[in-house]
């Protein structure tokens, strides 16, 4: 029989404006904003209503706004008798994804991922580090070719997304001369992106050194329903499994494609996006176009 599958975006899909509609038909989108805001000591629902863009894309803020706003898409589906019967998230997403499962209570994943936010900026000063998109070349020369680079700058390849598009990350030197390769490769399109931090490169170590302090200070539960982990593509369910796998994901790539195809080798055929913008309906689309619906914000 055919399983679904609930998946939660990352950076990049926020919005200002994105929950209202939430907030005005819905209690538990109320109820939830609240709860968010209490946690964080500030209003997220302010900012994710009202803005401004510049502060909403602040990476601290960034991270809870789009968690909060995933949670919340969750509750109402699951109020509406639509529940999940494995889950996974893109970076950030993983942690809507362990709320979903039981694994994080929903105001202790908005306070760490608003600390997460920040130990990642903290971690390589701006202008230090870079992400680059990649499009149309094959994986293993981009990894390749990030391996020679890095003899002289550290660069290496972080996003997995969909066939085709893979995210580079590291010191600025070595992905602006990875860029230069694998143009020379025969990229379709190489591209810097306008982040403020390498994520998921080991220059993130310091920030998962710090995660790893917060984490052990939050109750950490079994999984209630199978949750894939960006770090290897597995499904977890163990506690201790889980912690020790957002350490990791903090200074580790993400393993998108292969994370959507241990979903749909465990049996989902639809992979429901629950949350701001629409990044992995279109990456699910690229890895199998059979496999993505959507809830609009």
């Amino acid at each position: 029989m055919s399983k679904l599958a609930f998946v939660f975006p990352g950076q990049g899909a926020q919005k200002v404006g994105m929950g209202k509609d939430f907030y005005d038909h819905y209690d538990v989108a109320k109820q939830m904003f609240k709860e968010a805001d209490e946690a964080l000591g500030y209003s997220i629902m302010d900012m994710c209503f009202n803005g401004p863009e510049e502060s909403l894309k602040l990476t601290a803020n960034t991270q809870p706004a789009i968690l909060t706003i995933s949670c919340i898409a969750n509750a109402i589906l699951k109020e509406n008798g639509i529940q999940p019967e494995i889950t996974g998230g893109h970076s950030l997403g993983e942690y809507s994804a362990l709320v979903a499962a039981g694994v994080l209570k929903f105001q202790d994943a908005v306070a760490l991922v608003h600390k997460r936010g920040a130990y990642m900026q903290e971690a390589v000063p701006v202008g230090e580090g870079g992400m680059a998109a990649i499009i149309g070349v094959d994986r293993d020369k981009i990894v390749e070719i990030c391996q020679a680079v890095s003899s002289e700058s550290p660069v290496q390849a972080v996003n997995f997304n969909c066939p085709g598009q893979i995210v580079i990350a590291g010191a600025t030197l070595g992905v602006e001369k990875a860029v230069e390769e694998l143009k020379a490769a025969g990229a379709k399109k190489a591209v810097i992106l306008p982040v403020s931090a390498p994520f998921h490169s080991t220059l993130m170590q310091p920030a998962a050194e710090k995660l790893a302090v917060e984490l052990d200070k939050v109750e950490i539960k079994d999984a209630q329903i199978p949750v894939v982990a960006n770090v290897n593509a597995e499904i977890l369910t163990k506690a201790e499994d889980i912690k020790k796998s957002l350490v990791a994901q903090a200074a580790n790539p993400v393993l998108w494609e292969d994370c959507v195809a241990k979903m749909k080798s465990f049996g989902a055929e639809t992979l429901l996006e629950a949350g701001p913008g629409k990044t992995l309906c279109g990456f699910n689309r690229r890895i199998d176009k059979t496999s993505a619906a959507k809830v609009r914000i």
